[in-house]
């Protein structure tokens, strides 16, 4: 058995892929079945993302923030079909600063490069630096980061290895952290991708139409070097693309897709592949508010040497989005596959699509195979947290479709010495909301409560409580196609009764809303209680 066959096995085994069914999700697939496709191809927040081509392969990398596991790989075959397959980032960089939640911080924009059989992924985090991490195998286990390029205000660099073994690194600003913003700059690096050689060099300014240029991919066809890279901001921008005969410019410049006549808002920031067939594609994402940044796919092609992406309906070289179209010409038909969303913890891993929102402590869960259930010990809330906004310890994931139902069954075990301990299930954003089970002096509740402006500081508000005086729950949340949600919980598999109260799933910071578990206490202890969850499982309604 050769190396690369054993680091694959025990990856499966380690991310509990031996041991769960490979299921298609219930609520959005893209794969229409008769040859086509529906954007989005991924119905989720994968925010900036970039794709690259190996062989038959496709790797796909995007934005992950504050959120851990970072850096999400996702594999695909044609293009439409994608799986979430492993995490390049296992904790983020400074620990200790990471350890609790900063939101909208972390890492920005990455891309993703194959070298000399090596896989690169480059990324921005905006507080320290450019940070470069590698491996030979996508499936495996990535190398610790390296920072690139110390600094504030570095975001969003993409490498390019030119044919005479130079490289070179093309990034942007974030004015927040920089001071400046709106141009790009490419600078040359070491051969071996982890340190630049130069300050680098402006090649090109967006104050001049194209304000809040960024993102950009770097790459190299027929002599010319380009770079493509969106405008005019995520919710009403369009993509650019940049050409030089030199990667330090001069460049010119043109618009090669915009909205145009369609409802796919502010289309860009992504990665052209080009596949073995000879057809062009453009990965990229659009903005949907609380559902995040989601993930299409348009067909691209070449006119007099600039792409157009999407379809030229005006016949100026600049492209609109497609909301259905033809696959990619891949040689063959692939099975369907989407990323995981619900959960059965049978496995001793939780699912690929669980993150924190800050470094997690070994202390927060644990799967049970056992019993076929994940045990949630409650942790402590930071004092300084004035609600969920500043808690670590959220088991969190993205919202996978415009409108789905989330069920979840519970048992709680709170410690006997204890009160202000609570287990549930819970809305996260911006403005969040949340059910569950709370100890109070007198007993158990099970309760509602709300917040809005979490990020602003702002304190819950009890919107329901009733005693508990059952076994287990099955709490359910049903979010609509406007983001609106309610939530319901049936006891010991009596009646379901539902909240009469409608809430609004509010965005993250730089993220879209995402949904899953907790459980925490108010005061220290040496034996915290716990809640068992037996699954958690999304459909449709």
């Amino acid at each position: 058995m050769t190396r690369s066959a054993v680091v694959l096995i025990l990856f499966l085994i380690t991310v509990g892929i031996a041991g769960q069914k490979s299921e298609v999700s219930s609520v959005w697939v893209s794969d229409l079945g008769n040859g086509n496709y529906r954007n989005p191809v991924i119905y989720a927040d994968y925010s900036d993302p970039d794709v690259v081509r190996v062989g038959d392969d496709f790797f796909m990398t995007a934005s992950s923030f504050n959120c851990i596991p970072g850096l999400p790989i996702l594999h695909s075959k044609d293009l439409v079909n994608w799986k979430l397959v492993n995490y390049a980032l296992d904790r983020q960089m400074p620990y200790d600063h990471f350890s609790q939640p900063q939101h909208g911080n972390g890492v920005w924009a990455p891309s993703i490069r194959f070298h000399k059989g090596e896989y690169y992924i480059y990324y921005g985090d905006p507080d320290f630096g450019i940070y470069m991490l590698k491996t030979k195998n996508p499936l495996g286990k990535w190398s610790k980061p390296v920072l690139v390029k110390e600094g504030k205000g570095l975001i969003d660099p993409c490498p390019l290895w030119d044919d005479d073994g130079k490289a070179f690194l093309v990034h942007a600003y974030a004015g927040s952290r920089a001071g400046i913003k709106s141009i790009l700059v490419v600078a040359e690096m070491s051969s071996c991708g982890t340190y630049l050689l130069e300050e680098g060099v402006m090649v090109f300014d967006g104050h001049n139409g194209n304000e809040t240029v960024e993102g950009p991919k770097f790459y190299k066809k027929d002599g010319f070097y380009y770079i493509l890279a969106p405008a005019g901001g995520v919710t009403y921008g369009w993509q650019l693309a940049l050409r030089s005969k030199s990667p330090y410019g001069p460049y010119e410049h043109k618009t090669v897709m915009h909205q145009g006549a369609t409802n796919i808002n502010g289309p860009h920031q992504g990665a052209w592949v080009e596949l073995k067939s000879g057809e062009h594609w453009f990965v990229h994402f659009q903005d949907k508010g609380a559902y995040g940044r989601v993930v299409h796919l348009n067909p691209m092609i070449w006119s007099n040497g600039w792409p157009i992406i999407g379809i030229d309906r005006e016949g100026k070289g600049t492209g609109e989005p497609v909301t259905e179209y033809k696959k990619p010409n891949v040689g063959k038909v692939y099975p369907i596959v989407t990323p995981p969303d619900s959960d059965e913890f049978i496995s001793q891993w939780l699912g690929l699509q669980w993150q924190w929102h800050a470094n997690p402590k070994n202390t927060w869960a644990f799967t049970n195979v056992a019993q076929q259930r994940l045990r949630l010990f409650t942790g402590l809330i930071p004092d300084d947290a004035k609600n969920y906004w500043g808690v670590p310890n959220l088991l969190m994931q993205k919202f996978p479709a415009p409108e789905f139902k989330v069920t979840t069954r519970m048992q709680f075990t709170p410690n006997e010495r204890l009160v202000n301990e609570r287990a549930g299930l819970i809305v996260m954003g911006m403005d969040y909301a949340l059910i569950a089970i709370e100890k109070r002096e007198d007993g158990l509740y099970v309760v509602v409560y709300e917040c809005i402006n979490a990020m602003g500081g702002s304190q819950e508000t009890e919107v329901y409580t009733i005693p508990f005086k059952g076994k287990t729950i099955d709490f359910q949340a049903e979010i609509s196609k406007n983001a609106q949600y309610w939530f319901s919980y049936q006891v010991d598999g009596g009646d379901v009764i539902k909240i009469e109260r409608l809430f609004t799933a509010k965005e993250g910071r730089w993220i879209g809303a995402k949904i899953g578990l907790f459980a925490t206490r108010k005061s220290q202890t040496n034996d915290s209680g716990y809640a068992d969850f037996e699954w958690f499982r999304l459909s449709r309604f």
